[in-house]
């Protein structure tokens, strides 16, 4: 771990969730909140615009004078929250993350906020409908699986992707429910409840699409709100946190925020936006069809997050190269200059999922996904001899994993046999014999044939065995 990822003591669902933005609608926000500002005071801000991690800010007037400003004046603090509803972040969860790291990367001090306390409660916004209620157990799990997540994120940026031009920032991870575990609902009522008045908390977007509902809006959801508010408090209190990052459908929690420190002490803070990003077609990235893209190696390996980068759409590449990658922009441009000449070669496509498992599971995480493309798309016997036996589990996730003796003279049909691969019986020996079975990649129509090694067993003793187009079997061979 890296020297400055200290103080952990350990907010997934939306707080730090990420449409991604036209450019032409990036550019007004840019040009209109920017433009007026000396470069001097805002180049972190309209670097991070023209990329398009941030959408807006909060107060309006912030972006064109004070915060820029306050950036310049030091190394300032800034967090974000991640409440732990499920044991992994997403990759929607991920432009988050890559916003704190922008800042740490410009000398900022960044907080992340597992939200314990606040999971228990339930995030509305962008709900249709309450959150699954989830007990303390299963939250203080989720927890930690995202607190290493987030310690394991921010060291692959230091290792793989800052230059030490300038000092980095330091990290904390912190859990909200260490200042609210000794904090009894009176007590909060009568100190952090009186500065917030019902019709603005009713005012809000988030509140008033569920009090229109069928369903209704719970008091627990309700209060929501006011808990993400005081976390902002808290920090700045304790940590001089003055400036908070949050998804678009954040805004009204960190309106709510701003309202009650200006109300308790006076200090001028400021909230930030990150967009949500979509597909090409509207679906949440990384949620299609409910099918998540962890950043968990246990939910989704490092070969099936390089997959998904590599085959996003090509109108939505360059838009996820600023996204997603540290690369400078003049490079970005170049890469897409390069993908127009050929777009056959799909450069920006590998670059993009390259830098992003690199960012999420470091270079071995990145070495492992091109071994796993190797071994299954390139017909690659030498990448399948290189991979470990989580990697082909992880490669081939539905395939059955067996551990096998090796006795003298075993055959084809054996093995095939042994793992239930085909039929018993006539049928099964005729499918061998059809060239129905594939053994590393290689087709095989000879029953009788006696396993060879280094050709059907290989030499980190695996063998995958394919029959038909789709059903794969590992076999790990064990010697006499």
């Amino acid at each position: 771990m890296a020297a400055s990822m200290v103080g952990i003591c350990c907010y997934v669902s939306r707080r730090g969730s990420c449409n991604l933005l036209g450019p032409a609608t990036l550019c007004l926000t840019l040009r209109s909140k920017f433009h007026s500002s000396s470069s001097a005071h805002n180049g972190l801000l309209l670097s991070l615009h023209k990329r398009g991690v941030l959408k807006d800010s909060f107060p309006e007037n912030a972006a064109q004078d004070q915060l820029p400003r306050l950036l310049q004046s030091g190394a300032q603090t800034v967090y974000c929250g991640f409440d732990p509803t499920a044991d992994s972040l997403h990759v929607g969860n991920l432009l988050a993350l890559i916003g704190l790291l922008h800042f740490r990367s410009a000398g900022h001090h960044v907080i992340a906020v597992l939200g314990g306390a606040t999971a228990q409660i339930g995030d509305p916004s962008g709900k249709t409908s309450e959150r699954e209620q989830l007990c303390a157990d299963v939250v203080e799990a989720n927890t930690h699986s995202i607190r290493e997540s987030i310690q394991r994120i921010f060291t692959n940026h230091e290792l793989h992707f800052h230059d030490g031009s300038r000092p980095l920032g330091t990290v904390t991870v912190l859990n909200n429910l260490s200042w609210y575990k000794n904090w009894g609902v009176v007590g909060f009522l009568s100190e952090a409840g009186r500065h917030f008045r019902m019709g603005t908390m009713l005012s809000r977007h988030s509140v008033q699409s569920r009090l229109k509902s069928a369903e209704g809006m719970s008091l627990t959801e309700f209060t929501y709100q006011a808990f993400q508010a005081y976390d902002f408090h808290h920090l700045n209190q304790i940590y001089g946190c003055k400036i908070q990052l949050g998804g678009t459908d954040q805004l009204g929690n960190l309106m709510s925020g701003h309202e009650y420190i200006h109300k308790v002490s006076g200090e001028e803070v400021y909230g930030l936006t990150i967009p949500l990003v979509t597909s090409t077609v509207g679906d949440k990235l990384g949620k299609t069809a409910g099918n998540a893209v962890w950043l968990n190696r246990d939910k989704t390996s490092p070969f099936e997050l390089y997959q998904f980068f590599l085959r996003q759409p090509d109108a939505s590449v360059e838009g996820y190269l600023k996204l997603f990658t540290f690369l400078p922009l003049a490079e970005v441009e170049k890469l897409m200059e390069q993908q127009r000449e050929d777009p056959s070669k799909r450069l920006a496509h590998k670059r993009l999922a390259a830098e992003v498992t690199k960012l999420v599971h470091g270079k071995e995480g990145l070495e492992s996904a091109k071994r796993c493309t190797n071994a299954l798309y390139h017909s690659s016997v030498q990448a399948l001899e290189e991979m470990s036996d989580e990697e082909l589990q992880e490669l081939f996730r539905e395939a059955p994993f067996h551990e096998l003796l090796l006795e003298p003279g075993t055959t084809v049909i054996d093995a095939c046999r042994k793992v239930g691969a085909i039929p018993e019986g006539p049928r099964g020996y005729q499918m061998v014999s059809d060239g129905a079975v594939w053994i590393n990649h290689t087709r095989t129509d000879n029953p009788e044939q006696v396993l060879i090694p280094k050709l059907h067993i290989l030499a980190n003793g695996l063998t995958l065995l394919r029959v038909g187009k789709k059903n794969f079997y590992i076999i790990n061979w064990l010697s006499l």
